[in-house]
């Protein structure tokens, strides 16, 4: 038996939190066609391409993503990511949580301390800031911070707290210092600031720090992407995917121990 368990807004779409399956190693991708065959008539769809899998605890990116054998007795979560927002800022929800991102122009103003202003003002928010060399678009950005999100409910950050687990699966490393040295905030550099909180905690952050914003994900980084992180052709041409380059980031990102 597996059980299979809806996290946040997708339990609408089954009208139950949960669902039972009498099945057993068959892949993760022929499991999802038999939950979709289940769903009630006249509910919310879907979207399976803003969906993150947990499989006991494990983000399904990290495994064999959708070839990943369930075998009997495993707990597969599915929990939805929501997104929105302008061309200046995204917004997006996963389970419970908030979740803001910014592009901001990089200037002198812009260092370390900036960033640890913000978060003395900002207290009951969770704030980190990326190069914006290191993110690809939103749904690069979207799945990397939900792994950490999961990771943080999992109780399996990479380290101490969630903001840094962020940064470390954006530069793919598990070391901190070699995260903040490729990834990390640099003076004139074109950041993109990550906040978890409240709605109305947001929204100040947003009204404040909109003059100094730029249009998020404006500039192309996959040729900086791919030779930093040594992604090939052929590695490419392999996966199966209709966007392999921010899956094959993902993975790198998943796959840290």
């Amino acid at each position: 038996m597996v059980t299979v368990k809806f996290v946040g807004g997708i339990k609408k779409s089954f009208n139950s939190d949960e669902m039972k399956l009498d099945v057993e190693n068959i892949t993760l991708d022929k499991l999802l066609q038999m939950i979709l065959e289940q769903q009630p008539p006249n509910t919310p769809s879907i979207d399976t391409n803003n969906i993150l899998i947990a499989i006991n605890g494990a983000d399904s990116s990290a495994l064999d993503g959708k070839s990943t054998v369930i075998k009997k007795d495993d707990l597969v979560s599915i929990i939805p990511v929501i997104h929105g927002g302008s061309g200046k800022k995204l917004t997006f929800t996963f389970g419970r949580k908030t979740i803001l991102a910014i592009e901001l122009k990089g200037s002198k103003e812009i260092d370390v301390s900036f960033l640890d202003n913000l978060r003395k003002e900002f207290p009951n928010v969770k704030l980190q800031a990326i190069s914006s060399k290191f993110t690809l678009n939103s749904y690069h950005l979207q799945n990397v911070i939900s792994i950490s999100l999961n990771s943080e409910k999992e109780k399996i950050l990479l380290a101490n707290k969630i903001e840094t687990d962020i940064l470390m699966r954006f530069a793919a490393t598990n070391q901190i210092s070699e995260a903040i040295k490729q990834a990390g905030i640099k003076t004139k550099t074109n950041i993109v600031l990550i906040a978890i909180g409240k709605k109305s905690d947001l929204e100040k952050i947003y009204k404040k720090l909109a003059p100094l914003t730029i249009t998020i994900f404006s500039k192309d980084n996959s040729a900086f992407l791919k030779r930093n992180f040594k992604i090939s052709k052929k590695q490419m041409d392999a996966v199966s995917s209709k966007k392999p380059l921010e899956d094959l980031l993902i993975e790198k990102a998943a796959v840290l121990l």
